[in-house]
């Protein structure tokens, strides 16, 4: 009930965004249909006539439909960036394959006898496939385009990773924020949307012919009107934005910005592995990111200066289930071997060397606990197994390999890892449910997304780094049953982030100056 009266109660607020990302998501939808029905059609049409070639198309496209979506993604954006291009190429691809083979079913499903009849009236196999076939195989080829839509109104959720809008933006922010009603948001009109278009197709499968032709025609037309729904809401200013699921919703990330500020920026929401590219290749303009994040280096991106201290601090340390640290008490002291040992500048430089140079996060993080003499060769496992977690992005990766080493050289305890699992929310409940045994989490991160205080309390805090390390200690000792350990030393907080270049060319060095900026 409290999920229901919160779900409202976000729809109301975020009308305006729910509106626009509807007709986005109707527009993906549209557009990419529309280009599967004006190749898929033909093709069908055509191994109705070449049909020795029907294996290889139909298993061509057959191999597309097993590719997982977000893979999909990925392979094309090298080629056509990010946003609404690779967005609509992959719905397409998925499309094509209920098209062309419900094209061909029903056209070779229409009686052999008719067909025989046609010829006896002298009609050329043009005239044929015009006139008989392809109006009697309408139903059919109709089954397969609702097939197609239905497909594509789910997987254009996806398209919110790659910046190309849609109803996937509420869905993989309340993801990232461990917010179930902000996922139902956007789950939820998305199913709503497939249902629709489900049975108003399925409505026009149970007309006749002859309407069917007309009505088939008209749908051709509609779909490119539909595909510009799209464009509609979708404006540009001075700059544009690419941020986080995880920025756009946190109370520190994009809302936070915005009260201190009064920054307003156009933005597309892209997935965190991302962002950099994006801005490196020049598809935005600012970013959100990591102030120890190592692509700050390899792309040459200034951090603009957080003037009015908008982002709490963000210290990491690793976050352990409390019964774990009673069942191995030497696991503790092994892992406060890390405490204080990173500070800024070391974690940017070895974050660059994932992110950058391409080297193995278990080779930097080996080298530097030999440089800083904390490595031992492993000992022979005689204990239990600790399972260790981590983020999706390098950092994580990079400590996770740290505490792995350590705890092999310095207890007779096992390691697993299970790295690359998402957001905070993901990892944070893995933990919480035993499916890990410790991660590395980040002050600001526990308090304002996991502890979530009243803004009086953050007030309180104002920032201080040990006052929050302390409030967040206790507050998941008491409320969770988990255990934060002595911050490893880096303090990796929330930035905004532009291209050097460009941010010199507009006298752009901090965020107030951003906000200046795009209100002249």
């Amino acid at each position: 009930m409290q999920t229901l009266t919160e779900l409202l109660t976000f729809w109301q607020a975020q009308a305006g965004k729910l509106g626009q990302q509807t007709l986005e998501h109707i527009g993906l939808t549209a557009a990419s249909l529309l280009l599967a029905v004006l190749v898929g059609v033909p093709v069908g049409l055509l191994l109705t006539r070449r049909p020795r070639l029907a294996p290889a198309v139909l298993g061509f496209t057959g191999i597309l439909q097993t590719i997982p979506s977000i893979a999909l993604l990925g392979f094309l954006i090298p080629a056509l960036g990010i946003g609404p291009k690779p967005a609509i190429f992959a719905l397409f691809l998925y499309s094509l394959l209920p098209i062309i083979r419900n094209t061909l079913a029903g056209v070779q499903g229409v009686s052999p006898a008719v067909v025989e009849a046609a010829k006896g009236l002298g009609l050329t196999d043009w005239q044929i496939l015009r006139r008989v076939e392809l109006p009697l195989a309408l139903p059919v080829l109709f089954a397969g385009v609702r097939t197609a839509t239905v497909i594509n109104v789910g997987v254009a959720t996806l398209a919110a990773y790659i910046a190309a809008g849609g109803l996937g933006e509420f869905i993989f922010g309340g993801i990232a924020l461990n917010n179930p009603a902000m996922i139902l948001a956007g789950a939820i009109p998305a199913a709503a949307l497939a249902l629709a278009f489900d049975a108003a197709l399925a409505g026009l499968q149970r007309l006749s012919v002859r309407r069917l032709v007309r009505v088939g025609g008209a749908l051709l037309v509609a779909l490119p009107l539909l595909s510009g729904l799209y464009l509609l809401p979708r404006t540009k200013g001075k700059l544009l934005a690419g941020f986080s699921p995880e920025f756009v919703g946190r109370a520190d990330g994009l809302p936070g910005v915005r009260n201190t500020y009064h920054l307003e920026v156009p933005n597309v929401v892209i997935a965190p592995a991302l962002v950099y590219e994006a801005a490196h290749n020049h598809d935005v303009d600012v970013i959100d990111g990591y102030s120890t994040d190592g692509r700050i280096k390899a792309y040459h991106l200034r951090v603009l200066r957080d003037d009015r201290r908008a982002f709490p601090p963000y210290f990491a340390a690793p976050v352990v289930r409390q019964r774990v640290l009673a069942e191995h008490p030497e696991l503790q002291p092994v892992l406060e071997k890390l405490a204080g040992q990173i500070n800024d500048s070391v974690m940017t430089e070895l974050n660059y060397r994932v992110d950058y140079q391409h080297e193995e996060p278990r080779a930097v993080a080996l080298e530097f606990l030999r440089k800083r003499g904390l490595w031992r060769a492993p000992q022979p496992v005689r204990g239990a197994t600790i399972v260790l977690g981590s983020k999706i992005f390098s950092e994580q990766y990079i400590l996770a390999e740290m505490y792995a080493a350590l705890i092999r050289g310095y207890t007779n305890l096992d390691v697993a890892t299970k790295t690359g699992l998402g957001g905070t929310s993901i990892c944070f409940e893995a933990l919480r449910n035993g499916a890990i045994d410790l991660y590395p989490e980040y002050t600001g991160t526990g308090l304002l997304v996991l502890l979530q205080p009243s803004p009086a309390t953050v007030d309180s805090l104002q920032g201080d780094p040990k006052a929050v390390y302390h409030y967040v200690q206790q507050g998941f000792r008491r409320r969770y049953g988990l255990e934060w350990l002595t911050p490893i030393g880096f303090n990796n907080t929330y930035a905004l982030l532009m291209r050097q270049q460009q941010a010199a060319q507009l006298g752009i060095a901090s965020v107030s100056d951003l906000s200046r900026y795009l209100r002249k």
